[in-house]
């Protein structure tokens, strides 16, 4: 083992999708960790530069999917919007198989904005809607209403069918009724993707500093499992398939993008705090939209951070992202890839979860039990233990 965790990896596929991140925001959420800024238009016209001058280095390589996140992409004015988009396209190839997602606010969609998108190819869009109750909105600090949230959803699945909606779960004060209610009007509109998060603090955050001060209130945590039991039901009951911990989809829905992360396979990135996994390469660029920018000018590396990883930390790690996926995986399959007996690397974790009644393992295939969905980061921190 010593020899092998000592050892680079060989025979690394070229990654077949990329994400590219877009800082800009109209405003920084409460609970927001990413790499945004706000209120930074001006800084556009050099981001762009920047991320051209990035992509330069690639070359050129076909896509199976592609993300385009934020910070908020749709944030950009029409000709920024295509200027981004010109610069991508000049970078990538693509064709009508590939995945091609956007992220995009609400309050940003309109009929000029999806026809755009569509024109380049764009053909799922991810909406940050979060929310559909008033209240919670403001909690928040979302920037729309039902009604904008609605129409945007209908006017996006006219024109680019595949909608994806994210929405968050256990803010301050929420009722699990409050929450179902949220839960039954995005499942009543024509989306085929649902993901679900529980609000989390992050460290650094206007909400993390509220709660050490007392003026924000976490939610109940038996009241979370009680909303996300909730949302497994009205899902089934919809026809949307549970496929991984936190997202839901109609058949044949699911997110192809993250299911290049969950497997293990690699991908490129670029943009301000961007995270690339690059022929067994990790690596992650400057947070700081203006460091990222200066050191682009200068012609220095965006990165921050880059670690070559082992083998026995790449089984690992498939192993912890692996188990996320509602159906299971088959530990056989990474033994076969590494060329070690991985279920052998995993055992003192397996047999505990088996132990806690968190997973069942059977002919080298690993799933999550009911219980062991509520307690999937234990699980996947004992296999990366």
């Amino acid at each position: 083992m010593d020899l092998i965790e000592a050892s680079p990896i060989d025979g690394w596929m070229t990654p077949e999708s990329a994400y590219i991140h877009v800082p800009f925001c109209r405003h920084r959420c409460g609970y927001c960790n990413f790499s945004v800024v706000a209120n930074r238009d001006e800084l556009i016209e050099r981001y762009l530069i920047a991320l051209e001058k990035e992509l330069r280095t690639l070359q050129r390589p076909t896509l199976r999917t592609l993300f385009v996140g934020g910070g908020t992409p749709t944030h950009l004015s029409d000709s920024d919007t295509d200027k981004l988009f010109q610069v991508i396209l000049n970078h990538f190839d693509l064709d009508s198989s590939t995945e091609f997602s956007v992220e995009a606010n609400p309050e940003d969609i309109n009929a000029n904005r999806l026809h755009q998108l569509k024109d380049f190819g764009v053909n799922r869009i991810s909406l940050g809607v979060q929310s559909f109750h008033p209240k919670k909105l403001q909690v928040l600090e979302r920037g729309h209403s039902k009604r904008t949230a609605i129409d945007a959803i209908l006017l996006s699945a006219s024109l680019i069918p595949n909608v994806s909606l994210d929405l968050i779960f256990g803010a301050p004060e929420e009722t699990t009724a409050q929450w179902e209610a949220d839960l039954r009007t995005a499942l009543s509109l024509p989306i085929q993707h649902l993901s679900t998060y529980a609000l989390t603090y992050e460290k650094g955050t206007r909400f993390w500093n509220q709660l050490n001060r007392g003026t924000l209130t976490k939610t109940d945590e038996q009241d979370e499992v009680e909303m996300y039991e909730t949302t497994i039901r009205l899902c089934e009951e919809n026809q949307f398939h549970h496929y991984e911990v936190s997202n839901f989809c109609k058949t044949g829905a699911n997110c192809r993008h993250n299911m290049a992360y969950w497997n293990g396979e690699g991908w490129f990135a670029a943009g301000p705090g961007a995270a690339r996994f690059v022929e067994g390469v990790r690596e992650v660029n400057h947070r700081s939209t203006s460091t990222y920018l200066r050191r682009m000018e200068q012609n220095l590396s965006p990165k921050a951070e880059s670690e070559s990883i082992s083998l026995i930390q790449y089984a690992k790690e498939r192993a912890a992202f692996g188990v996320r996926l509602i159906d299971g995986f088959d530990l056989d399959l990474i033994t076969q890839q590494v060329g070690f007996d991985v279920t052998a690397l995993c055992s003192e974790a397996i047999e505990k979860s088996i132990q806690d009644q968190l997973v069942t393992f059977q002919n080298g295939q690993i799933q999550l039990t009911k219980k062991g969905i509520l307690f999937a980061d234990t699980v996947a921190s004992r296999l990366l233990s």
